[in-house]
């Protein structure tokens, strides 16, 4: 018999909800969790400004009408410290705390017969029936490909691990490297600190407003009493999140039609008002340069150095393709006196030396070096562990071409795994919570039909589902840009999709059916 029933792979949402379920089926469960508390991403990323891109009022959990309700939300886009106490509050709320080893990374993760052998970081090795990974998707920070890094004398910092206590940057010389969404929502904080700020910009981003405020009780008091129907709109939606995507081409219209719908997007903030103004800005170059233009408009609009403008306007990948940032004063930032930009682009970055950036135009002496260099996105966590299935195959043999999975959830060759919002799900194109939740819940009913028996994926329906999952990712514009949703910002790792982009409901209705079939796709037998 098997130590414990199931082994959990962290302690983020996806692990919490994960342990709450299994207890929910009467199995032993044990989580292992790599940090000192639960939350996950929102555990490691405390850097200045860190804030999710998904509403606070959507970006919350669905599975309790209690939980919903007790709740209260401050802000329209809630920031990492709020986001980790809402973690906290649902591991207490729960009694998660009590299956949960902190502070322990699993290092190997073997199937030997009927079962899993775990070995930690920390020595202890158990056996599992099943092990899911619930990992996360930008929980592994990319290594920094800067000759030098290493010497550089004063303190570096990456976003991704973040000082617990903070850092005070006052009449620092600070260069940051990086202006993702770490980047651009902490440039700004760290800009009203220090007393000199170079931005060292690879790749210029596409940056909308946030138009984040403070969350007033009557709005979240009327989304409260409708939660039901909103959750199951988000559920059906192609991102998991509220709203209608318009089926208007933005090339349909006339150009002053066209801008006062880019406008209203402006002024509404977040992504998904841009997403939802015209349908095909996804899918064709044209409609998407209208949408790119009207942006870079907006930038020379408010930046007032005409280079350094033209430098933070992104012209070498389409918008949405990769993943765009909220603002909330970003490039106002650019205008103050102390802050410069330097596109490496033009100037790339010789060495880290001692005292500072040097690059082929000059040094620049700095007291701190900020690293937003970004994550190896959703197999870095998975490949961190020695992964071994059927007759000791390992996992990062098996996609050394890229990841192939079925439907994200399972891989053929090793029994008994699962992965929550791994590749070929929509994942990171999606609302996490929302993904999160219908992987968790697919899981547990799987867990319970199963009644003692084996599961698997199988190589055909797998290869299948990954040709699909690459078929209708071409019909979009993603293969245009050199993302990390390709694994393109890590050096030697494959080019591949690794979301599926065709949508949150569409792909719920494929799991639900597969499911309804026997689990069509995988192979079940009878446990020796």
């Amino acid at each position: 018999m098997a130590d414990t029933d199931v082994v959990i792979v962290g302690a983020g949402f996806a692990g919490l909800y994960q342990l709450h379920r299994v207890r929910g089926l009467g199995l032993r469960a044990r989580v292992f969790e790599a940090g000192s508390g639960v939350g996950g991403t929102w555990y490691w990323n405390r850097y200045p400004g860190a804030r999710c891109d998904v509403e606070s009022l959507e970006y919350s959990f669905s599975f309790s009408p209690e939980l919903e309700q007790e709740w209260e939300w401050t802000e329209r886009y809630p920031a990492q410290p709020e986001i980790l106490r809402y973690a906290e509050h649902v591991a207490d709320r729960f009694d998660l705390r009590r299956d949960i080893t902190f502070d322990t990374r699993v290092t190997h993760a073997t199937w030997r017969d009927d079962h899993w052998e775990i070995r930690t970081g920390g020595g202890e090795e158990l056996t599992a029936t099943y092990c899911i990974f619930a990992t996360g998707c930008l929980s592994v920070p990319k290594e920094p490909d800067l000759p030098g890094v290493e010497s550089f004398a004063g303190p570096t910092y990456f976003t991704s691990r973040w000082p617990h206590e903070g850092v005070d940057f006052t009449g620092r010389r600070v260069a940051v490297i990086g202006t993702g969404s770490s980047g651009v929502q902490s440039i700004p904080v760290i800009a009203g600190q220090a007393a000199a700020l170079t931005v060292y910009q690879r790749t210029a981003n596409y940056v909308v407003p946030a138009r984040n405020a403070p969350l007033d009780a009557a709005t979240q008091d009327a989304r409260k009493a409708e939660y039901p129907t909103y959750r199951k709109l988000a559920r059906e939606s192609l991102a998991g999140l509220l709203g209608t995507p318009s089926e208007v081409s933005a090339l349909s219209v006339t150009p002053e039609e066209r801008t006062a719908a880019f406008d209203q997007a402006w002024e509404r903030g977040g992504l998904g008002s841009f997403r939802q103004s015209f349908g095909d800005l996804g899918l064709t170059l044209e409609a998407n340069d209208t949408v790119a233009e009207y942006i870079r408009g907006r930038i020379r609009g408010i930046v007032a150095d005409p280079e350094t403008a033209d430098a933070l306007g992104p012209k070498d990948h389409p918008f949405g393709t990769k993943r765009p940032c909220l603002d909330t004063g970003y490039f106002e930032t650019y205008n103050l006196p102390h802050v410069r930009l330097v596109d490496l682009r033009k100037t790339p970055i010789v060495a880290i030396e001692p005292t500072g950036v040097r690059t082929t135009d000059e040094l620049v002496e700095v007291d701190d070096l900020v690293l937003a260099t970004g994550f190896d996105a959703m197999t870095g966590a998975l490949l961190a562990v020695d992964v071994r299935g059927r007759d000791g195959v390992r996992l990062r043999d098996v996609w050394a071409e890229g990841p192939s999975t079925y439907l994200g959830l399972g891989i053929a060759g090793f029994p008994n795994l699962f992965t929550i919002t791994g590749p070929g799900s929509p994942s990171v194109l999606s609302n996490m919570l929302v993904s999160i939740e219908q992987h968790v819940d697919w899981i547990t009913d799987c867990l319970a039909a199963l009644a003692g028996r084996t599961i698997e994926a199988d190589e055909q329906a797998q290869e299948r589902w990954t040709a699909h999952v690459a078929e209708v990712g071409a019909q979009t514009l993603m293969h245009h840009a050199n993302s990390w949703y390709l694994g393109a910002n890590v050096p030697g790792k494959p080019r591949v999709l690794l979301p599926y982009v065709g949508g949150v409901g569409p792909y719920r209705q494929i799991c639900d059916d597969v499911a309804a079939k026997g689990y069509e796709g995988f192979r079940l037998t009878e446990t020796a």
